[in-house]
C-alpha cells in the first residue's frame, strides 16, 4: 500500500468513526431535544393577556398569582409529548426544546381549549337536579360524564348549564422551562 493510500484510508477511518460514534456532537444534540413521543418534565406559569394567572406548577408564583391551593403539590408537570395528554398548542410548543430552555406559548382558542360557544349553555329543569339531591346556585361547578360544567342562572324552575370550559374563547400565554426529558 503506497503512502497515498494509506492516508486516504487512514482519513476514511477518521471520518467514519467521527460521524458513528456514540458521543457524535449531533447525536448527543438530537437525544437533548424534544420530540413527540418523549417523555417530559416542565415548569410552567399559565397567564390571560392581562396577566391574570390561572395556573402554575411553581409555588411562589402560585402564592405571587394568589392562586396557591394548599392541597395540591406543585412539581414540574409530565407528560408524553403527542399523547394528547395536552392541549395542542403546550404539546406542539415544547417540541425542539433543550432541557433548561425557557420558551414563552402565545395559544389562540383553537389551541387550547376552543372558542366558546352558546350552543354549549344548556337548560336543565331545577326539579329534576333536586331530585337527585343537587341543589344548584349561580357559580357552582358540577361534575358531570362530560367533565366539569358551571351553573350560570338559576330561576324557580331551571337551571342553565354551561359546559364550555372556562378558558375557552381566551388567549393563554405559558412561560414553560422544560426540566427532562425521558424521565417518569
Amino acid at each position: 500500500m503506497n503512502k497515498f493510500t494509506l492516508f486516504l484510508f487512514i482519513i476514511g477511518i477518521v471520518l467514519v468513526s467521527g460521524c458513528t460514534g456514540s458521543n457524535s456532537n449531533t447525536g448527543d444534540a438530537m437525544e437533548n431535544i424534544v420530540k413527540e413521543g418523549d417523555y417530559v418534565k416542565v415548569d410552567y406559569i399559565g397567564e390571560l393577556k392581562d396577566g391574570t394567572i390561572f395556573d402554575t406548577s411553581i409555588k411562589d408564583a402560585a402564592v405571587e398569582g394568589e392562586v396557591y391551593n394548599p392541597n395540591r403539590e406543585y412539581e414540574p408537570l409530565g407528560f408524553t409529548v403527542g399523547a394528547g395528554q395536552m392541549i395542542a398548542g403546550f404539546d406542539k410548543g415544547v417540541i425542539g426544546m433543550a432541557v433548561g430552555e425557557e420558551k414563552t406559548l402565545t395559544l389562540t382558542p383553537e389551541e387550547a381549549y376552543g372558542e366558546y360557544s352558546e350552543e354549549r349553555i344548556q337548560t336543565v329543569s331545577l326539579e329534576e337536579l333536586e331530585s337527585v339531591g343537587i341543589f344548584p346556585t349561580v357559580g357552582d361547578k358540577l361534575s358531570t360524564p362530560q367533565g366539569f360544567v358551571t351553573v350560570v342562572d338559576v330561576t324557580d324552575t331551571e337551571v342553565k348549564i354551561d359546559y364550555n370550559h372556562e378558558l375557552a374563547g381566551k388567549t393563554l400565554i405559558f412561560k414553560v422551562t422544560l426540566v427532562s426529558i425521558g424521565q417518569e
